[in-house]
């Protein structure tokens, strides 16, 4: 009885591909949580949500 396994090459030119990836994905996902925080502290961004708020419950 013969056991065949699948030939797996270590490829050292992708090593930290996955860890880049992640560090990009970090990086914009922490972008745009500090837009997000900049637009709710400004007083404009308030005054349009709570408008928009005003506006659904009154329907």
């Amino acid at each position: 009885m013969s056991t065949h396994y699948a030939d797996i090459r270590h490829n050292p030119g992708e090593e930290g591909m996955t860890t880049a990836e992640y560090a990009v994905g970090t990086v914009g996902a922490t972008s745009i949580a500090g837009i997000l925080v900049w637009l709710a502290q400004q007083d404009w961004f308030k005054d349009m949500i709570s408008a928009l708020f005003k506006k659904i419950f009154r329907l």
